[in-house]
């Protein structure tokens, strides 16, 4: 008898589960891969995720075609009431300048080194510049291979609004974008593209003397370099989950304006950091109850944020978005 109870049992569990599928920033795609599995060992509750890029995730949830849209890039208030989305922010991470330079497993790179090595007017490995901040570094003479993301990306957006609030010059010429198609090493000759946060590192890693732009969880997962980076305040900061939490202590991340905020290049800490953000159609709420039930879950269990290297949100932020979700008519059934 209790066989048969137990078997109904289970059966009445998987009637009632859920599948939702979500796609978008690369950036977030670790965490919720491992959020993912353990919701559904625990609830029997499919969630699909698919790291395509911050680009995708928006024009997907915008177009409806996914439950849910992963983006490093926020979208304004404005834009969101416009296609009747939600939009919270689920952790934050650090940009990594990630490098493969055979013999150099530590590297300094100052505000001028890297406006110098992503506008192609700092082309060697030894430049003076470099060398300035790396005394006692054997820095080879070798030509310097930028890599950056193919595809339209959130974490682009972010690098090139740190660029742009550190360098004038990169602000005038090239400014905020998500995806730059023209950019100064590539049209040297000496420059890559890589699809996703993943695809970035993978070239990183088979180009000796190179260097990009990567999140922080993928660069330790392909077990890549990272150099420390100038900060605003003049110091140089290793990309470290405590640096990373430093500078996001500066963040304004707020409910009135849902949560709109680019956070990169903060008075103190490392300077290279973002926040990740969902987006659900607040007029599907059953729908967007499910997701919303997911990142609660995530909120929840926040050991899996910090062992990939993430920052778990404040607990203020989380009830501020929780209250926010309310408001909208999606928070999850309890």
């Amino acid at each position: 008898m209790k066989k048969i109870i137990a078997g109904l049992s289970l059966a009445a569990v998987s009637s009632f589960a859920w599948t939702i599928n979500g796609t978008g920033s690369s950036f977030q795609l670790p965490v919720n891969k491992a959020w993912i599995k353990t919701f559904y060992a625990q609830t029997s509750n499919q969630v699909n995720y698919t790291g395509t890029g911050s680009g995708t995730g928006l024009k997907e949830i915008k177009a409806r075609h996914v439950d849910f849209g992963g983006s490093d890039k926020p979208l304004t208030p404005r834009d969101l009431r416009k296609n009747h989305l939600a939009q919270f922010p689920t952790v934050v991470g650090g940009i990594s300048m990630a490098y493969n330079v055979p013999g150099v497993n530590r590297l300094r790179l100052s505000e001028t080194a890297i406006s110098g090595i992503v506008l192609g007017t700092i082309v060697y490995w030894d430049n003076p510049v470099l060398k300035a901040a790396n005394p006692g570094v054997n820095l080879p003479h070798k030509k310097i291979f930028f890599v950056h993301r193919s595809d339209k990306s959130g974490t682009t957006y972010n690098f090139t609004y740190y660029l742009a609030k550190m360098s004038s010059v990169w602000f005038h010429h090239y400014g905020v974008k998500k995806a730059i198609t023209n950019w100064p090493t590539d049209m040297q000759g000496r420059g890559s593209a890589g699809k996703g946060n993943f695809g970035v590192s993978a070239q990183i890693k088979k180009n000796n003397y190179s260097i990009g732009y990567v999140d922080y969880a993928d660069a330790v997962a392909n077990h890549l370099n990272m150099a420390s980076v100038q900060g605003k305040d003049g110091s140089f900061v290793a990309p470290t989950p405590k640096e990373f939490a430093k500078g996001a202590a500066y963040s304004a991340l707020s409910p009135r304006n849902d949560f709109y905020a680019l956070i990169a290049y903060p008075k103190h800490g490392y300077p290279i950091i973002t926040a990740t953000f969902d987006l659900v159609h607040y007029d599907n709420p059953k729908v967007a109850k499910r997701v919303t039930e997911f990142f609660n879950y995530g909120f929840k269990h926040d050991e899996a944020a910090s062992r990939l290297g993430y920052i778990p949100l404040p607990t203020s932020v989380k009830a501020k978005i929780r209250k926010y979700w309310a408001d909208k008519g999606i928070a999850p059934v309890k």
